[in-house]
């Protein structure tokens, strides 16, 4: 019996040890992936401080300086990037969309002009979907910019500027699969965008103009558009009692008043903290004066949902009152930020 149970613990241990050994492969191809990959990425960057940076800056230049819209283009994994280049750009300030190298040939050629830049992407340079569309940029003398890793293939000699990558090793063991020269395909072109982006001075303003939904968006929202104002702001005089202002307090549930004085200038704020380091017998017939912060924290009713957001963590405060001049117009809470989506 004895043999039997130690037989069976043997087999079960071996069989523990085997999955053990197949999570740990799993682990493993994982992360030689990613290795592979990142290599890839630090080509990529070795060569733009190389001969790839002067291309670069005349892609940077041609398509910040371009009338029309960037139409970026490819087939297949390039197609793919290719896609998420254009909503990269569009989003951040270069109008682009994606025109599919097969559509182009059945109509889609219409939709470009001689004011717009191409870019097109092919890894080997040779993909014959393009041709129609290679050869409608060079009739009409359309601006074409190539991102390939062959200099000397079709693609790269039609282009007036050719922005060659680096040759890399692909993820896939058989060193086939797209994995490594997607990345650096995707990773160049969020490179130009940003790039246009800082070059045009694209603020978070602007961002707020094309990131209207989400969180994003609600973070790009402006204090105006989220603070309470009128009857739901807290607010008391300079001579009232800690009584009242306590009871202000409380009707308006925002765990603070506002202080103003006879001018109605904000120049204080009691909180619940407050409140608990003045308790005393007598605080309630307490001059309002004699427990307020005075100076507190304030904002401007055209600041940024994310710039508030920083300031009450950087305070550790969970509300500020919003001013204009030292009047003060609305009160932004924390809850409030929660209701919109902004945090």
């Amino acid at each position: 019996m004895a043999g039997r149970l130690e037989n069976l613990l043997g087999r079960a241990q071996e069989e523990a040890d085997r999955e053990t050994a197949r999570r740990a492969t799993l682990v493993d191809s994982a992360i030689r992936t990613l290795e592979t990959e990142a290599g890839g990425i630090a080509a990529l960057s070795a060569a733009l401080r190389d001969r790839l940076g002067g291309a670069l800056i005349a892609a940077i230049e041609a398509i910040g300086g371009s009338q029309g819209r960037l139409i970026v283009t490819g087939l297949g994994k390039s197609g793919h990037i290719a896609r998420k280049m254009a909503a990269t750009f569009a989003s951040t300030g270069t109008p682009a969309f994606f025109v599919h190298p097969s559509e182009a040939s059945h109509g889609d050629l219409g939709m470009i002009t001689p004011e717009d830049v191409v870019l097109a992407l092919s890894w080997s340079g040779e993909t014959a979907e393009l041709k129609n569309l290679i050869d409608y940029a060079k009739r009409f003398r359309i601006k074409l910019i190539a991102i390939t890793a062959h200099a000397e293939s079709t693609l790269g000699k039609a282009a007036d500027i050719a922005l060659v990558l680096p040759q890399a090793r692909e993820a896939c063991p058989h060193n086939l699969a797209p994995t490594t020269s997607s990345l650096m395909q995707l990773a160049l072109g969020d490179a130009l965008a940003i790039s246009l982006l800082e070059s045009r001075g694209f603020s978070e303003r602007d961002f707020h103009i094309l990131h209207p939904g989400g969180r994003l968006g609600a973070m790009l929202k402006f204090v105006r558009d989220v603070m309470r104002t009128g009857e739901a702001m807290p607010l008391c005089s300079s001579r009232q009692l800690m009584s009242e202002a306590i009871i202000e307090m409380s009707a308006k549930g925002l765990g603070c008043v506002g202080i103003v004085d006879d001018g109605g200038k904000l120049i204080g704020i009691v909180t619940d903290g407050d409140v608990r380091r003045h308790m005393k017998p007598t605080l309630m017939e307490t001059p309002v004066g004699d427990v307020m912060t005075r100076a507190p924290k304030q904002c401007r009713p055209d600041q940024l949902v994310s710039e508030i957001i920083e300031a009450l963590n950087s305070h550790k405060i969970t509300a500020m009152f919003v001013v204009e001049g030292t009047q003060p117009v609305g009160v932004v809470h924390l809850h409030d930020l929660l209701r919109v989506g902004a945090i």
